[in-house]
């Protein structure tokens, strides 16, 4: 079957798993959870053509392996709304945000940078990516679920406060902390990033915010060729060799996020989850198995116990090798339920 077969069949199929719109549920105080789904169909319509690894493929990946793995039965489904221009214009700027709306096609593809394209969903399925991050704050602030996982796409890690790059369109991390912040009058949240490329976007935004830590372990030199020299106290970047396996990133977290974690004494925890470091995703070039999402999983939810009531935030980011994504995905959502 060859890539565009599996962007259509993906669309196709994912009304069959992917939460409709309307289909929102919502929770009584009776029903706390102890992990929450958010997603949206609109997110699986953004398409920057067959030959982009940045797929609908990938959701539909994420939760047919969290269904066979007899998870997502076991999670609350909620229907990702869209962020408001208010919460964005906290971590983006208002000219580059009326810009993407501008830009939004009608039809067709309109390219925003090297790596980046809208089509006519592109829009809406960015906006509810943001929202579902800034639901999950919600969810968890007000006490209706220790965790959340946020199934949705384009990633945003990547996306800085003027600027799109890397497939990503609005930082949805970015906007769950700053709503965090704003909203819940948070002094210090977390955003732990995994993912095999820098969170330049995320570090963009912050880096001169004290009330964010961000903890970036990626490879070095890659994409987005940055972060090697340029974190500070707050900002802890985590470099990486090509080809290095998990051992090595177990070493750096150990020695470098956790003693950072415990002095910042985060209240809220924020994962950009990206899955592109597993030895099966040949895009990325690094050798992480499903073993070292758990661990990490697991080291970071204790922080979160220690210091943040357990409240976790998970945003999907990359992660192109479909069935290694969908194995680690639902590795980490397992570890999170646990």
């Amino acid at each position: 079957m060859n890539r565009r077969t599996i962007l259509k069949s993906s669309i196709a199929l994912a009304g069959t798993f992917l939460l409709k719109s309307g289909q929102a549920t919502t929770m009584r105080e009776s029903e706390k959870l102890q992990t929450a789904y958010i997603s949206h169909l609109a997110c699986a319509k953004h398409e920057m053509g067959a030959q982009h690894p940045e797929q609908p493929a990938r959701m539909l990946a994420v939760e047919q392996a969290l269904y066979d793995a007899g998870l997502l039965q076991k999670m609350r489904r909620f229907d990702a709304p869209k962020a408001s221009k208010a919460q964005l214009a906290r971590v983006h700027s208002r000219a580059y945000i009326e810009r993407i709306f501008k830009q939004s096609p009608s039809a067709g593809l309109v390219q925003l940078d090297a790596d980046t394209a809208m089509n006519p969903y592109s829009l809406e399925a960015a906006l509810r990516a943001s929202g579902a991050a800034a639901l999950g704050v919600d969810l968890v602030m007000t006490q209706q679920a220790a965790h959340v996982f946020c199934n949705t796409r384009p990633p945003g890690h990547h996306a800085g406060r003027e600027s799109s790059a890397g497939f990503c369109i609005f930082n949805h991390v970015a906007v769950a902390a700053a709503h965090a912040i704003a909203q819940y009058g948070l002094q210090r949240v977390a955003i732990a990033d995994f993912d095999v490329h820098h969170g330049n976007g995320t570090e963009n935004i912050f880096h001169d915010d004290p009330r964010v830590m961000l903890c970036s372990s990626f490879r070095h030199p890659y994409y987005p060729h940055s972060g090697a020299d340029s974190g500070n106290h707050h900002i802890i970047n985590t470099p990486l060799a090509a080809g290095s396996n998990g051992q090595a990133f177990r070493e750096v977290v150990t020695k470098q996020w956790l003693p950072a974690l415990a002095q910042f004494k985060p209240q809220l925890l924020i994962f950009s989850a990206g899955f592109d470091a597993h030895l099966e995703d040949k895009m990325g070039g690094l050798a992480w198995l499903e073993d070292d999402y758990q661990w990490i999983t697991e080291q970071l939810k204790l922080v979160a116990h220690q210091h943040a009531k357990g409240r976790i935030v998970s945003v999907l980011e990359g992660g192109y090798a479909l069935n290694a994504l969908g194995r680690s995905a639902a590795t980490h959502v397992k570890s999170l339920m646990d």
